[in-house]
């Protein structure tokens, strides 16, 4: 789960920064297109300004002035006022003065102004003055008087031939000029003199100074056609490079009007606008998902190389900017949209998105080639509209794969009989199981509700009061540092008697598991278990003590019994045939008993690890030929015969000699007793890799099949009766040694034992057990 949290984090986490950077990208474009927006509407309004100027002078650069009662305000045209007081004398530019001026003038003019004052008679004439010549238009509106005054400078000015551009040329702070029709200029304002560093328009043609010789030709190009002409340039000026509108306007007395403005601001604006959309044009160019821009008209304006790869769209049909219908109907033959019933409506409903002002929710594309798009629409600063497609096919199929993941996480979880609960590093509960719930007898919607660390204490403190161990957990849930998030465990009591261990374990992300598990009944078992092995233990101390005791009380009167009745065998001359066979079996009897305790007390030595072995150098050879000796006497009375293989490799054998030979007396013992007479017993033994083997085998009726799997078990009964200990105390024996016993048998076809001992020591009790070559 981690691994796919991990893939699913990588994946979300893609598809979020490529929203982010479309985001800021149109974040930066849309305060782009407002700085171009603001721009054109400066652009409008000096164009606005310069036809509302060129307005002015054609109008013959007039003042206009209201009158009521006599007194008289300034409404507009501040210059022309003042060119107006200068054309009459007057030392000040003043509406009033200017009206007292002309009534004096002349009688008759005093007449007509009283006339269009008290009467609203309009009226019109010329005042000239010493400065030149003033015109008067009277109209009446209302109460007020209006009087559209305006000056013309007299002959001796020194002006040319258009005098009404003159005055307003000359007042701008920007170069300007009147040109000839071939564009050489023939009266310039004090701007254009500045700019050109000329005291006159003489000097600067005697020097060949010009403001741009471009300007000179734009001005030619509006004399001859007759039409008004304009330009942007670039130029130094006043030490640096600026940006200067030029525009010509012929004059219907011959000429061209000349005029510049200032745009640099607004020319430097544009470039680094420019600028900035043809970088955030480049970023969207490397984003992954595909982003197109439809403009108002519903033209294609704007895509990246993503929108081309993800539709299969040639650049070239692209690059003939085809309407979004075009581009839907493309796609659709395609068979590159989702599937509709109603394609016609779906792309109606499509088209109409250009109508919404708003923000509009994303969208889900199913494509027939089963991809899967998030489509995001954004209405554009300019109009139109912004799509952006982000294919999350692999999206999707990441969060199927991790629900999956999570359902089999909270299945698997809901099997297990602890009580499990991961938090994560905020302390929020984030997986539990249903055992959880009924450990702690608490509901879903009360989990739901406590949410973090602290709520679910507060359900489970009831069950389990110590608080000093919810603080302990609580830090190995919430505490950053590694060695706090420890794995930790241990034992509590609930208030129910309960016996509970806890777990802690810290996961690979952050998060902490938390498993409770009821171990009461355990517990119980094991004090039960602790109690019957103590008493076992007891009972095999008594069971040894009494073996021990029984044993050592029966050995006094056995050697009794063996001693007198090996005196009547001496003695046995003058006793009956029937007496000696009865002293021959009670000497036999007595020593078979023997032999049966001493076996019992071995056993009970095994079983107490108290059995020490008595290691040496112990040569197989003489060990088999000693052992077979022994046992021929016996042998012969059963009429059976003993077969000596003797060894010519195997050497000496470091071990107990006495235990050997009680494990190869007892396999005598055993394979006599199970051979009918005529038969034979055969006594070898062998070296193999690693080991050395002694073997017996006899000829006998075999053990059944269903016996030999308890063949070595202890006080298995045998025909002849016993406690059944001998051939437990072979296995036992070789099994000191570091060896083992292997059986082969079949019904009717003898038995053979191998004693597997180890060539070098492996002894758990006697590690120095070994072998001398």
């Amino acid at each position: 789960m981690n691994a796919q949290d991990l893939m699913l984090a990588a994946a979300a986490g893609a598809v979020s920064l490529a929203i982010s950077a479309v985001l800021w990208a149109l974040a930066q474009r849309r305060a782009g297109d407002r700085r171009v927006a603001d721009l054109r509407s400066r652009i409008r309004a000096l164009e606005a300004g310069a036809e509302t100027a060129q307005a002015s002078v054609e109008a013959f650069d007039s003042a206009l002035l209201a009158v009521e009662d006599g007194q008289a305000l300034l409404a507009s045209g501040d210059e022309s006022l003042g060119l107006c007081c200068e054309a009459l004398g007057l030392p000040h530019a003043d509406a009033q003065s200017l009206l007292n001026a002309l009534m004096r003038a002349d009688p008759d003019h005093a007449r007509r102004l009283r006339g269009l004052i008290e009467r609203g008679e309009p009226c019109a004439f010329e005042v000239k003055g010493p400065a030149g010549v003033v015109t008067v238009e009277g109209r009446a509106s209302g109460a007020l008087a209006w009087l559209r005054v305006s000056a013309a400078p007299g002959d001796d000015q020194g002006l040319p031939t258009a005098p009404r551009f003159a005055a307003f040329l000359n007042a701008r702070a920007c170069p300007a000029w009147i040109a000839a029709a071939d564009g050489s200029p023939v009266w310039v304002n004090a701007a254009w003199l500045k700019a050109v560093d000329a005291g006159s328009l003489d000097e600067a043609v005697q020097r060949g100074a010009a403001f741009d010789r471009g300007a000179d030709a734009i001005a030619s190009e509006a004399a001859n056609l007759g039409q008004r002409r304009e330009a942007v340039r670039w130029l130094s000026y006043g030490g640096r490079r600026r940006a200067f509108l030029i525009a010509a306007q012929p004059l219907e007395g011959g000429g061209v009007a000349v005029w510049t403005e200032d745009h640099t601001d607004l020319e430097e604006a544009r470039e680094e606008t420019k600028r900035n959309l043809a970088a955030h044009d480049e970023t969207l160019n490397h984003l992954d998902d595909a982003v197109v821009i439809f403009d108002r008209a519903k033209r294609l304006s704007f895509h990246n190389t993503a929108f081309a790869e993800l539709w299969g769209l040639e650049p070239a049909w692209l690059g003939e900017q085809p309407t979004h219908g075009e581009v839907l109907d493309r796609l659709r033959q395609r068979r590159r949209l989702p599937e509709s019933v109603d394609y016609a409506k779906w792309k109606t409903a499509e088209l109409g998105r250009y109508e919404r002002l708003e923000r509009q929710p994303d969208d889900m594309w199913s494509l027939p080639d089963g991809r899967t798009l998030r489509v995001v629409r954004q209405p554009h600063p300019l109009g139109g509209l912004l799509l952006l497609f982000s294919d999350i096919t692999g999206e999707l199929k990441l969060k199927t794969q991790y629900n999956a993941l999570i359902q089999v996480q909270q299945a698997t979880l809901d099997k297990l009989s602890d009580a499990v609960a991961v938090f994560g590093s905020d302390g929020r509960l984030r997986l539990h199981n249903e055992s959880f719930e009924r450990f702690w007898n608490i509901t879903p919607l009360q989990l739901e509700a406590a949410a973090d660390f602290e709520g679910v204490v507060e359900l489970c403190v009831h069950k389990l009061h110590d608080m000093a161990f919810w603080k302990e957990l609580k830090g190995r849930v919430a505490d950053p540092d590694p060695t706090a998030r420890m794995p930790i465990g241990g034992e509590v009591q609930t208030s129910d008697d309960r016996i509970v261990e806890y777990r802690t374990r810290p996961l690979p992300d952050g998060a902490t598991l938390i498993a409770f598990t009821d171990i009461t009944d355990a517990r119980r078992l094991e004090t039960a278990l602790a109690e019957r092995e103590q008493a076992l233990t007891e009972t095999e101390r008594l069971k040894r003590d009494f073996v021990g005791n029984v044993s050592y009380e029966l050995r006094t009167p056995l050697t009794t019994i063996i001693g007198y009745s090996e005196l009547l065998e001496l003695l046995g001359e003058g006793l009956p045939d029937r007496a000696k066979a009865y002293a021959a079996a009670v000497k036999a009897a007595a020593t078979q008993l023997a032999r049966s305790i001493d076996d019992v007390l071995d056993m009970a030595q095994i079983d107490a690890e108290e059995m020490a072995l008595d290691l040496g150098d112990v040569d197989v050879a003489e060990l088999l030929i000693e052992v077979a000796a022994r046992w021929r006497s016996e042998a012969e009375a059963n009429k059976v015969s003993i077969v000596l293989e003797r060894p010519g490799d195997v050497g000496v054998i470091r071990g107990d000699r006495r235990r050997l030979a009680q494990i190869l007396d007892h396999l005598m013992e055993n394979a006599i007793g199970q051979t009918p007479a005529g038969g034979s017993v055969s006594v070898s033994a062998r070296k193999a890799l690693g080991e050395v083997q002694l073997q017996v085998s006899d000829t006998g009726r075999g053990i059944p099949f269903h016996v030999q799997a308890h063949i070595f078990d202890r006080f298995i009964g045998r025909e002849r009766g016993g406690p059944g200990l001998g051939l437990a105390l072979v296995k036992a024996l070789t099994e000191l040694h570091g060896g083992w016993v292997a059986l082969e048998s079949e019904p009717g076809a003898g038995a053979t034992f191998t004693c597997h001992l180890p060539e070098e020591a492996h002894a758990v009790t006697q590690p120095e057990l070994g072998f001398a070559s």
